[in-house]
């Protein structure tokens, strides 16, 4: 069999495992809604609660951002993250269902089965954070040509690492509710200590070393870099950008392989 055949069927398999996962979310509705509706619910809530009483640490144009507006990077962060969770418990049920195994013993390499799954969740995560950037213009944050360019490729970034984290998590759980677990104990302290709910400026010195350490914290620190190019005062405090994107990619292609590494094991967890 030649090369030209085996890549072919390599990207055939690939792409398959991929349409299954954007077919299969968007049609569970309940999934689309939890995970755009309810990053959106605190969004509102939140935002609106701090409302202007909110200041960042300095003075001149900083002082005039409110708490809505701070909390939109973090926002689009959360629906990633969200997505990126949903779309990963499908391979618990697949599991459960038989799919996974059918999969595994046919003729495609595993390595195979961890990029079609993570693409496809990359996809579903990557989509439903445009969406929401696409409302920035109302919370005054401008868009122009470049920053778009460059926020479309730190976003897809931040969705392929953090649906990479989720296939990892979620190939070792034996079910949807050690899965969750786990979400809440390390997911969502994670997300919230990346600079999406207050700056790093302030806070306690050990909470400060723990967000310096925290890799999801490079890539709000990219988002706010890109989001607020016109008012760079904002991101005084934060890594620089190049240094976001570096770090971003960095744990990208670190969650991928700790996948493949994880997938490419005889036996697991889950008992496949």
């Amino acid at each position: 069999m030649s090369f030209t055949t085996q890549f072919s069927r390599f990207l055939l398999a690939v792409a398959t495992l991929w349409r299954r996962e954007l077919v299969r979310f968007y049609r569970q509705r309940g999934r689309v809604v939890g995970a755009l509706g309810t990053p959106l619910v605190f969004w509102i809530l939140i935002g609106s609660g701090f409302g202007r009483s909110f200041r960042m640490p300095g003075s001149g144009q900083t002082e005039e951002i409110n708490y809505l507006e701070y909390f939109f990077p973090g926002t689009v962060i959360l629906i990633v993250l969200f997505t990126a969770i949903f779309s990963t418990i499908s391979l618990i049920e697949d599991r459960r269902e038989g799919f996974l195994l059918s999969v595994l013993v046919a003729p495609v390499s595993r390595p195979t089965i961890v990029l079609g799954k993570v693409l496809g969740g990359t996809t579903l995560a990557f989509l439903q954070g445009l969406v929401f950037v696409l409302l920035a213009p109302l919370v005054g944050i401008p868009l122009g040509g470049r920053q778009a360019i460059l926020l479309l490729g730190v976003l897809f970034l931040i969705a392929f690492a953090l649906t990479g984290l989720g296939f990892s998590i979620a190939w070792q759980s034996e079910s949807t509710q050690g899965f969750h677990a786990i979400m809440n104990l390390v997911l969502i302290p994670m997300w919230m200590l990346s600079g999406a709910l207050f700056p790093i400026t302030g806070a306690s010195w050990w909470i400060r070393w723990v967000m310096k350490l925290n890799p999801l914290t490079y890539g709000m620190a990219a988002l706010r870099h890109i989001l607020y190019a016109g008012n760079p005062s904002v991101a005084v405090e934060l890594p620089s950008l190049p240094l976001s994107v570096a770090v971003t990619s960095c744990f990208a292609l670190l969650t991928l392989f700790a996948s493949f590494t994880l997938a490419s094991r005889k036996t697991n967890p889950g008992s496949l």
